[in-house]
């Protein structure tokens, strides 16, 4: 969901639901937690790199420039893959001994695929717990990937047993990060998962078994529209928390511009702009995030 066309999207939205907030907890975010929301911002935006996704063994870099802060760390990915058979789902599995972590990143829509999936808005079971359905595309692009990611983080987790894992994405590609952190913590596996700009991505019993996993840092940004997609009352509501960033397009953006707000369906943070869309919103997450496109 990179790219959005407004039509589009002010047709979705006009699905909005009229709703009562659920209840919510505003919280202040710290100067380290700000610095690994910039930090896995640009995993994310590496993701959108063609050179991290077809070519399995080198460091992960990013040609636009914009993930200074991997390409200063010392990388080797365990696995890159792209154009996967119906959905073309995207990304790399990487390790970066500076931070010590071992990164799952996925990419968000390029692809005509892509949108296919974006807009498959019907619901399939899942392994993920019982009665927990997920929006049917974004789970078809994560079981495409789930063979070779879960073999490449099982692979660098037994070469690096203390690193931390880490699963991130923006826009579809957080979405399938969801997806993919919550099946790999059924299998044992501690998992911080960090998206930005991120949709729905399924009714209220998958996203709150999800939620109550805990280690969820779901990030959005003003009037960005896919965050309120699919939409409330089509049965979708959001893992929580939300960690909304107040400032403005090419910003830096401080602690003081990001409040945490608790809930599923919460309309005080991304949803309360309702209809207001900015496309820019979307594509502006502490930096040009879709960059490399």
């Amino acid at each position: 969901m990179a790219r959005l066309s407004l039509s589009v999207v002010f047709a979705l939205l006009s699905w909005r639901a009229i709703a009562a907030p659920t209840p919510l907890e505003k919280r202040a975010v710290s100067a380290d937690l700000l610095a690994k929301f910039n930090l896995f911002e640009q995993y994310s935006a590496a993701s959108y790199c063609a050179q991290n996704n077809n070519s399995t063994g080198t460091e992960v870099s990013c040609e636009a420039g914009n993930c200074p802060l991997v390409d200063a760390a010392t990388t080797n990915t365990v696995v890159e893959f792209e154009d996967s058979a119906v959905t073309d789902t995207t990304g790399f599995v990487a390790t970066d001994s500076t931070n010590r972590l071992i990164v799952v990143s996925f990419r968000g829509s390029r692809s005509i695929q892509n949108w296919i999936a974006n807009f498959d808005f019907g619901t399939t079971a899942t392994t993920i717990c019982s009665g927990c359905p997920a929006h049917s595309g974004f789970w078809n692009s994560w079981q495409e990937a789930r063979s070779y990611v879960v073999a490449a983080v099982e692979s660098a987790r037994a070469a690096n047993p203390s690193y931390q894992i880490v699963a991130t994405g923006h826009s579809l590609g957080g979405a399938v990060a969801t997806l993919a952190a919550a099946d790999l913590r059924n299998s044992g596996y501690n998992v911080v998962l960090y998206t930005y700009g991120a949709p729905r991505i399924g009714p209220a019993a998958l996203s709150d078994y999800i939620t109550a996993q805990g280690n969820n840092y779901r990030v959005t940004h003003l009037n960005d529209p896919v965050p309120r997609l699919p939409t409330l009352n089509m049965g979708y509501v959001h893992v929580s928390p939300e960690y909304y960033i107040s400032s403005a397009n090419n910003a830096a953006v401080t602690t003081n511009d990001i409040t945490t707000y608790e809930g599923n369906s919460n309309l005080s943070g991304n949803a309360k702009w309702g209809l207001n869309v900015d496309v820019n919103a979307h594509l502006w997450y502490f930096n040009e995030i879709a960059a490399c496109e």
